[in-house]
């Protein structure tokens, strides 16, 4: 049985039990396999080499996801070229590429965690009460290690922006 965190946040003030660990700087991210475009798997294996700015979002189609997955798509392109952004949540990759394509998204890879739930029990995102992934935002360096991890205490708000993207910027030795 996993691990569970209640209240560790809110949504909407209400509190939430969060399943997995509290991940921490200084940790070796968890392997996870997700569901990418085209229903293939993706895994973090695939980033290999590249610091990872991982975004957890409850979904898409709601209007703090929608806003935050944007701004980390124009972020990207003032990043240095080692560094990937992962937008991951509970959405069918179906409507992922849908979202993306409306939005203009496409320095953003979309990821699914709908199929078994493993990034959100690895990596303690995952709601227990909804069955969506709360909002965090981890940065991996190139080895995989955790350099910064940010559990978004209200679900409703948006993540810490700069200290993500410094923690990226200083991993990708820019």
């Amino acid at each position: 049985m996993a691990e569970e965190r209640k209240g560790a946040v809110t949504m909407r003030g209400n509190p939430m039990t969060l399943v997995g660990p509290e991940l921490k700087p200084g940790q070796k991210a968890p392997a996870f396999t997700a569901v990418g475009k085209g229903l293939a798997p993706v895994t973090l294996d695939q980033f290999k080499g590249k610091v990872k700015i991982i975004a957890a979002v409850p979904s898409l189609d709601t209007p703090v996801c929608d806003a935050e997955t944007r701004r980390f798509n124009e972020e990207a392109a003032k990043l240095p070229g080692d560094v990937q952004i992962l937008t991951i949540s509970m959405d069918l990759p179906f409507a992922q590429a849908r979202w993306c394509g409306a939005a203009g998204v496409d320095k953003v890879t979309t990821m699914s965690d709908w199929r078994a739930a493993e990034f959100g029990q690895k990596y303690g995102t995952l709601i227990k009460e909804l069955h969506l992934l709360a909002r965090a935002v981890f940065v991996l360096d190139k080895s995989d290690n955790v350099v910064y991890a940010e559990y978004v205490k209200e679900v409703a708000e948006q993540p810490n922006f700069e200290a993500a993207l410094q923690a990226a910027r200083k991993a990708a030795g820019a």
